[in-house]
């Protein structure tokens, strides 16, 4: 099936009962699944006006107990990113696929690119941690979907699955696993409808009342304490909330992160990289050791929160790293922040912006990085 079509089936599969989404290329095969799917499961599926409506519906149905997504691309993204922000400051569960185009702009619909790491990290105003996953396969479009509505639903926080249009619109066989197979995460609410809970500011996560089920609950974007209520003139409860918000995210990292490594052990020159790149980058670097040259590879299937600790180790003793994007060069910032002084960072984007790097061309780079 078509990647697009896997993400539909994942969200279904995670238990998603609420679409909102406003038509965008290229990721409007995921809407046109979604309508299809959720009526026969009494779910619902809403177009928007736009795509700031359509994140606030998300964020409204997740209140009510929903389980709940919308999808976009770069444009669509820039939208919603005030939004996002208050996703995270009032801990909502919801998942939000970006199918990323070529930008900045309306850019090329139709062409690849991975133009909005940077932006999933830091697009909405403020500090803040979020989740980030990066698929790479049309498989991995339907278990990372799966995987991000359970860490939205454990961390109470908005999850982004960051694909492009080339993982998107391709095909691929998919392994569906039975439904008794997959392992599901369902949220947390308190036991007592009606109950004083404190809702906010654990980092442990605290249970989520729902509206319209008895609970009393107040929801703010303003700074607020555990219990929800505003406090806009206290230093220390901005330290407090943004520190609560962080660190539920950043004391997890190890039950987050997600990477993917081969051939690191012996590893003179390492290929790290993440989505469609993460295709090529397999390929020269299996290539590049049937030449005799000791080449590895990092893959990140999680981009965001960047686990430094867990990189750093996979790229271990490796002299030379070097970084696949398909941009001018985004989560290579992060690989040179934590590289090892016995180590070279080199940044190798595709000949052409907003196409796929050539396999001979990435072989060709590591056997000069070994030579």
């Amino acid at each position: 099936m078509q990647g697009n079509e896997a993400c539909a089936r994942g969200a279904i599969a995670a238990g998603c009962r609420f679409f909102a989404f406003y038509p965008i290329t290229p990721a409007g095969e995921i809407a046109e699944q979604m309508s299809r799917l959720l009526p026969k499961l009494r779910g619902t599926y809403i177009q928007m006006e736009d795509e700031i409506a359509s994140i606030s519906a998300v964020i409204g149905a997740s209140w009510t107990g929903a389980k709940a997504m919308t999808a976009t691309s770069g444009p669509g993204f820039s939208l919603m990113q005030e939004n996002i922000g208050f996703a995270v400051v009032t801990e909502t569960p919801c998942v939000i696929v970006n199918v990323q185009r070529a930008g900045p702009s309306t850019g090329i619909p139709s062409l690849p690119m991975q133009g909005d790491v940077v932006q999933a990290r830091h697009g909405s105003h403020g500090e803040y941690e979020i989740i980030v996953l990066a698929p790479s396969s049309v498989q991995e479009m339907f278990t990372l979907t799966v995987e991000a509505f359970n860490l939205s639903e454990r961390y109470r926080t908005p999850v982004i699955v960051l694909a492009d249009e080339i993982i998107g619109h391709m095909r691929e066989d998919v392994a569906i696993p039975e439904q008794s197979h997959l392992k599901i995460i369902d949220r947390k609410i308190p036991k007592t409808p009606g109950e004083a809970a404190a809702p906010f500011l654990d980092e442990e996560v605290a249970p989520m009342p729902l509206f319209g089920m008895g609970y009393s609950v107040h929801v703010t974007g303003s700074c607020h304490d555990k219990f929800g209520y505003r406090n806009v003139t206290d230093p220390e409860s901005i330290d407090q909330l943004v520190r609560a918000l962080a660190n539920k995210i950043r004391k997890h990292i190890d039950q987050i992160a997600r990477i993917e490594t081969r051939c690191t052990e012996d590893a003179e020159v390492i290929v790290l990289t993440y989505g469609s790149c993460a295709r090529v980058a397999q390929y020269a670097v299996e290539e590049a050791r049937r030449h005799g040259a000791k080449a590895g590879f990092v893959r990140l299937i999680s981009l965001w929160p960047f686990a430094r600790e867990i990189v750093a180790e996979a790229i271990g003793d490796a002299k030379k790293v070097i970084v696949l994007e398909n941009n001018l060069g985004q989560i290579v910032h992060e690989v040179e922040r934590i590289i090892p002084a016995h180590s070279e960072v080199a940044f190798l984007p595709p000949e052409i912006i907003a196409t796929l790097h050539r396999p001979d061309y990435v072989l060709e780079s590591i056997l000069k990085a070994v030579a």
